[in-house]
């Protein structure tokens, strides 16, 4: 019989063979149950040796690395400043405003309105903590934390967010390619991020330029999901080309 360590190896390699398994074939084949499976599955996806889905696993992305939240919060810091003072001046009063996690998210969180005109709801516990710092109500999806990014992800973070609806939700992105798909690097902040599309009136993606160009493993919208899109003023010109031809804004923030 094998032991865990000998067991999630295994199951690594049956993930990588086959692009992909369910959690009832995985259990199947090491005659184990599938709440042992289900748990292993969470601790390889912790480690970043497999990526968790919706009923199984699929093998971990070969499409760029991904940086840690500490890595990026500090990366181009003056521009997602300046690109969270531009997107916060969207939240208007008595507004239900969901928060993404992310770096440049977190900078919204910093420049929305202290006045307590608004609801903040977020998947990030970082966010949550500087949201609070206002008069408002603040309130956090629950779910389970991926450390690259800091947020909460999973069925937990999507039951919550299918079951509310909110009237501006800003998004995170790691990349914009030139069909104007959004990509993050793995499924599960990719279909937290769909879900919460789905029950928002108005999606603003917030990303700084460098993004523009950039193609990851999971898409998430494209620009027909997308109402708009706030970032720098070093956006590649083929890219406001396109916002020319759609109907998402391109918002740019100016530095003083």
């Amino acid at each position: 019989m094998m032991g865990p360590e000998q067991r999630r190896r295994k199951i690594v390699e049956l993930v990588k063979n086959a692009d992909g398994l369910s959690v009832s074939k995985i259990a199947t084949e090491l005659d184990v149950s599938e709440t042992t499976v289900r748990r292993d599955l969470d601790d390889l996806d912790d480690r970043d040796l497999i990526e968790r889905t919706h009923g199984g696993a699929i093998p971990v992305t070969t499409v760029g690395s991904e940086p840690s939240f500490d890595e990026r919060a500090v990366q181009g810091i003056e521009t997602k400043r300046v690109i969270g003072t531009k997107a916060a001046t969207e939240i208007k009063e008595g507004q239900v405003v969901f928060f993404d996690s992310g770096t440049t998210t977190f900078q919204i969180a910093k420049e929305a309105p202290k006045d307590g005109s608004f609801m903040g709801v977020t998947n990030s516990p970082l966010h949550s903590i500087e949201l609070n710092k206002r008069e408002g109500n603040v309130e956090v999806t629950g779910g389970s934390l991926r450390t690259k990014s800091m947020g909460l992800v999973g069925s937990t973070a999507e039951d919550y967010v299918r079951s509310s609806n909110f009237d501006i939700a800003f998004i995170g992105t790691m990349g914009i390619d030139e069909q104007g798909i959004f990509t993050v690097h793995v499924e599960p902040e990719a279909s937290l991020k769909r879900t919460l599309i789905a029950n928002s009136a108005k999606t603003i993606v917030v990303a700084d330029s460098d993004k523009f160009g950039e193609k990851n493993f999971r898409e998430f919208a494209t620009f027909d999901d997308i109402d708009g899109v706030v970032t720098d003023a070093s956006v590649p010109e083929q890219f406001t080309e396109i916002f020319e031809e759609v109907e998402t804004e391109l918002i740019v923030a100016e530095s003083d």
